[in-house]
């Protein structure tokens, strides 16, 4: 049967500071993932032409930004936000009905866009460089930070505010003109963003958005010859490509990819306190968060204990439409999405896990038009079984029992992956020992996997990321390149 579409109004490309349609004449739909038949918004379907005037224009235009102070940059970034702020409760709504989470998580999101901008505003009268002594008594040397040039955004669907915003600030602030390339699922969401810079008044061609696939826009903007630095978050396979492709003609990359993130629970935890952060970290924003929790390694003491727990909780989850007062757990993102997490779920029991809760669609006839899957705990769960080694991007968690913290550590480290990792504990020989052990680029003690605060640097390890640094002042090692300065009059 075809899907017949209603509503939704065309959305277009900004290019040196025009809305402009696509050179194609072509659009696609973004659905909302509530209610399949509904369309948020149809978006710009673009070609390599459209990409390469957006670079041309980054090009030229990121001359005379560069050249700005940093303080005049940031009165920019100041007023983007303010405009943000003041659009929170429309823009929050577009992203719940484009992307499936709930109200309240798309406004705590757009308020974090807001205090994103304003903190990378500050960044600009901030350092950006010191003096070094030199053994020349009557020499001056320091080093300074240059811009990359024109940087390529490509942005995934999970955080369609925050993880656009927090690659372009810095960006911005430190002189880059950027090329914004953001998921086909959000890119309604994305095109809101970019209408809060433009209405800020930022000259035209420093920030430019083109709509289109991944395989046209984003490996174009990887393989241009123009784009100076490429910073991507989304899949390892994708990613991988964006790299290879960067790699191949010198551009600068920084990769954010996926996670299997573990958490430990310990015998002398708060199970209280450690199931509700298991349930937050791993089932809300339906597990479609980078850093949610995905494995739960539990000691023997307290397995069953923590697992009755958990259950419990679980029972009193309320899945729907994001929109709807009470809703807990909104839809997958997309019916891929929603393909891909059943598909675990099957080889999950597959391998003989054993299914505690959840495992399939609701049957509430108001949930049949959306993408949606219940919680899902696996019990018996061993640590070569796919769900214990491959990210499912979805509401499912993977109970491990152990017998000791040193066995905890050992198969909370064997993974592909590094992002995130928590323990729950009072003892501080067990904190103490995650810390140093834990092969993840964020621990948090006695918290959940998921989050992390904007002025924190934020990555992994291993396969998760190339091994750069997002957020804080730590993004200014990828965005700019040191310049030393070496002055004898």
């Amino acid at each position: 049967m075809t899907t017949k579409f209603v509503g939704g109004q065309t959305y277009l490309n900004y290019i040196n500071g025009e809305w402009q349609a696509a050179g194609t004449g072509q659009t696609v739909p973004s659905i909302n993932p509530a209610k399949k038949s509904e369309v948020v918004g149809y978006v710009q379907s673009s070609s390599l032409e459209d990409l390469n005037q957006a670079v041309a224009s980054a090009k030229s235009a990121q001359q005379g930004w560069r050249k700005l102070s940093g303080a005049a940059r940031g009165d920019y970034l100041f007023k983007a936000a303010n405009v943000l702020e003041s659009r929170i409760n429309e823009i929050a709504e577009s992203m719940t009905r484009e992307m499936g989470k709930t109200l309240p998580e798309a406004k705590g999101e757009t308020a974090r866009g807001v205090a994103i901008l304003r903190y990378y505003a500050g960044e600009g009268m901030r350092k950006i460089g010191d003096v070094i002594p030199s053994s020349d008594s009557e020499a001056l040397m320091f080093t300074t930070r240059a811009p990359l040039g024109v940087v390529g955004v490509i942005s995934p669907w999970n955080f369609p505010v925050a993880i656009p915003i927090w690659k372009m600030a810095p960006a911005l602030i430190y002189g880059n003109a950027v090329v914004l390339k953001p998921a086909q699922e959000t890119a309604v969401t994305a095109a809101k963003i970019v209408e809060c810079f433009a209405e800020a008044g930022l000259p035209a061609g420093v920030l430019n958005l083109v709509t289109g696939s991944g395989a046209i826009i984003g490996q174009g903007l990887a393989e241009h010859p123009d784009v100076n630095g490429i910073t991507f978050t989304g899949s390892n396979q994708v990613g991988k490509r964006v790299g290879q492709a960067a790699l191949a003609r010198g551009a600068k990359y920084q990769l954010e990819m996926g996670g299997k993130n573990p958490i430990l629970i310990a015998a002398d935890a708060d199970l209280d306190l450690a199931v509700d952060a298991t349930i937050s970290g791993g089932i809300r924003s339906t597990g479609q968060k980078c850093t949610a929790t995905s494995r739960v390694i539990v000691m023997s003491e307290v397995y069953e204990s923590f697992k009755e727990k958990l259950l419990s909780k679980l029972k009193g989850l309320t899945v729907g439409h994001g929109l709807d007062a009470g809703t807990w757990l909104g839809p997958c993102a997309n019916e891929n999405q929603l393909k891909t997490v059943q598909s675990y779920i099957q080889k999950g029991i597959e391998e003989g896990a054993e299914l505690l809760f959840g495992g399939s669609s609701p049957d509430h006839p108001d949930l049949a038009e959306g993408f949606y899957i219940q919680p899902t705990v696996f019990d018996k769960v061993t640590p070569e079984m796919a769900i214990a080694r491959e990210e499912i991007f979805g509401p499912v968690l993977a109970l491990i029992q152990v017998e000791s913290m040193e066995q905890a550590i050992q198969v909370a480290n064997d993974s592909d992956f590094g992002l995130s990792a928590s323990i729950y504990t009072q003892n501080i020989g067990n904190i103490l020992s995650f810390i140093q052990d834990m092969d993840a680029g964020l621990v948090r003690i006695n918290s959940e996997t998921a989050g992390v605060e904007l002025q924190a640097p934020f990555g992994g390890m291993k396969q998760s990321s190339s091994h750069s640094r997002e957020q804080g002042q730590a993004a200014i090692e990828f965005f700019t390149s040191i310049k030393t300065v070496f002055l004898k009059a």
